[in-house]
C-alpha cells in the first residue's frame, strides 16, 4: 500500500531558516535508509509559500492569491510517498521523521488506488 506523509511548515522553515548541519545529516541518513529499504518512493520538501501563489475557486469565479501566506502551520513543508505493509508502519515513519524535522503535525494518507475505486 502507498501512504502520502505531509509535513507542515514551522515559522522558521517558512521564514526560510535552513536546517543545522546535524539536523540535514540526521534527515539525509534516515531518507537514504527509507529509500534503500524501498520503503520511500518519493520525496521532496517545498519552497515557503512566499515563492508560491494559491488559487482559489466560488461559484466559478477563480481568485489567485499570492503569497506569502498568514499560518505557516497550515502549510505544507513537504511529503514522502511510502510503499509499506500497514497504515501503522507508516505512522511509524511518520513519527520517525516527524521528531528528526521537528514538526508539530504530520498527516498520514493512504493513496487512492484505481483498484481501490472499482471495490465501491
Amino acid at each position: 500500500m502507498r501512504y502520502m506523509v505531509m509535513h507542515y511548515q514551522t515559522q522558521a522553515m517558512e521564514d526560510g531558516v535552513p536546517p543545522t548541519p546535524e539536523e540535514q545529516a540526521a534527515i539525509g541518513e534516515y531518507m537514504q535508509e527509507a529509500a534503500m529499504s524501498g520503503v520511500l518512493l518519493s520525496g521532496e520538501g517545498v519552497a515557503s509559500s512566499r515563492l508560491g501563489a494559491r488559487v482559489e475557486v466560488n461559484e466559478g469565479a477563480v481568485r489567485v492569491i499570492d503569497g506569502p501566506f498568514a499560518e505557516a502551520k497550515e502549510l505544507i513543508a513537504g511529503f514522502a510517498i511510502l510503499e509499506v505493509d500497514s497504515l501503522a508502519e507508516a505512522v511509524e515513519h511518520a513519527r520517525k521523521f516527524a521528531l528528526l524535522v521537528g514538526a508539530e503535525r504530520v498527516d498520514v494518507r493512504k493513496v487512492v488506488e484505481f483498484e481501490d475505486l472499482q471495490q465501491s
